[in-house]
């Protein structure tokens, strides 16, 4: 069987340059193409990274491309990884996966028809931070998890990005933007979600563009942005998550877990490194256990300094597990359970109603360090 599977982009905006960056560090995959509804984007990029631009057609019968990466907005989701699976392909979806169970169900009914896989962002909780977080609770440190806490808030991205209008519309807002790295996450460290209830509202009803090139321009909300939810887990564990972009300034931790044994902090589910902090009881533990994952290593500047960026991780770990006929992590199952979980929220947000979550899924498995090192090429 061929060493690396070729792989297409379908969907050339802003997110495209991470995969087209970050791709060649990976074995197992190597981006041949690129394709988006817009030509004109499609070939800037195929330029930018020597690589050749198709129309979407194209682009699905090309018999060099393996899996579809799918990085169109969220609505078109279903539609192309639909496309891409009657055309044999494997896909790899950018986060949310779907917006509805029955087109997870469909997409993953023609897959397993088909005879191929279906994977998906966000692969951040293969990070060098959470997989330590992950190895401290499977360790027993802190003892069993029983509750916690996460928040993702802010004041919205019409402040930044060029075009913001998507994030606020059905599809978006913080809870389906932002919150499939916190659910994911929640989901590989403690479990799947039972039921989920939660309040919500829209305090702005219309949003003033301050980025440029729109600067000025209004944008209608159509989605909650501040949603307060609890989530209670399969194994009891009762979490707090507080999805806003209406806050300008706040002091939450970005995740706190609570066990039986002591806490545990976990850093921006967001970012694949960062500072994990324990106690033991309610004292700190200054000793860590020596982890040195290389998902952890900063690699990019960002405005506030090195970070470490891995995406495509959850990419290669799909690629090197269909040659390998093994599982891979960032799972199609993983992927509709956090929709359902998330989702749900919305839905108990607007009906009041205490929610039950109706799918199920194993945790993934733990991505340790010589997992990862495997992950990447050597030279």
């Amino acid at each position: 069987m061929a060493a690396k599977l070729g792989v297409g982009i379908v969907g050339c905006g802003n997110i495209s340059t991470a995969y087209l960056s970050l791709a060649p560090m990976f074995r197992g995959i190597e981006i041949r193409a690129c394709a988006d509804i817009n030509a004109a984007a499609a070939q800037a990029k195929a330029t930018e990274f020597g690589i050749r631009a198709e129309t979407v057609d194209g682009l699905m019968a090309a018999s060099d491309i393996d899996i579809v990466v799918n990085l169109t907005i969220p609505t078109a989701h279903y539609a192309v990884s639909s496309m891409a699976v009657e055309a044999g392909k494997h896909v790899y979806s950018e986060k949310p996966f779907i917006l509805s169970l029955e087109e997870g169900a469909a997409l993953l009914k023609a897959a397993e028809n088909k005879g191929v896989r279906i994977g998906s962002a966000p692969d951040t909780f293969l990070g060098g931070a959470h997989q330590f977080a992950r190895h401290i609770i499977d360790d027993g440190a802190v003892g069993r998890i029983t509750s916690g806490t996460c928040f993702v808030m802010s004041h919205g991205m019409e402040h930044w990005h060029p075009n913001p209008d998507f994030f606020f519309k059905p599809g978006a807002g913080p809870v389906l933007d932002v919150g499939p790295y916190y659910v994911t996450n929640l989901i590989q460290l403690i479990g799947p979600v039972k039921r989920v209830v939660a309040l919500s509202s829209t305090p702005a009803p219309e949003r003033t563009i301050t980025s440029e090139p729109r600067h000025g321009e209004k944008i209608k909300v159509e989605t909650p942005t501040t949603v307060h939810s609890l989530l209670e887990f399969e194994n009891g564990a009762t979490v707090m998550f507080g999805a806003s972009w209406d806050v300008w300034h706040h002091t939450h931790n970005n995740m706190e877990l609570y066990g039986e044994a002591g806490t545990i902090q976990v850093p921006d589910p967001n970012f694949f490194g960062g500072e994990v902090s324990v106690t033991k009881g309610a004292e700190p533990v200054e000793a860590l256990p020596e982890w040195n994952h290389p998902f952890a290593v900063p690699n990019e500047k960002h405005g506030s300094g090195m970070a470490a960026n891995y995406r495509a991780a959850g990419l290669a770990d799909m690629a090197l597990a269909i040659l390998d006929n093994r599982p891979h992590r960032c799972s199609a199952e993983l992927a509709l359970h956090a929709v359902d979980v998330m989702t749900s929220i919305l839905k108990a947000g607007e009906t009041g109603n205490c929610i039950s979550i109706s799918t199920r899924c194993e945790r993934p498995a733990p991505l340790g360090v010589e997992e990862a090192k495997a992950l990447l090429k050597t030279t």
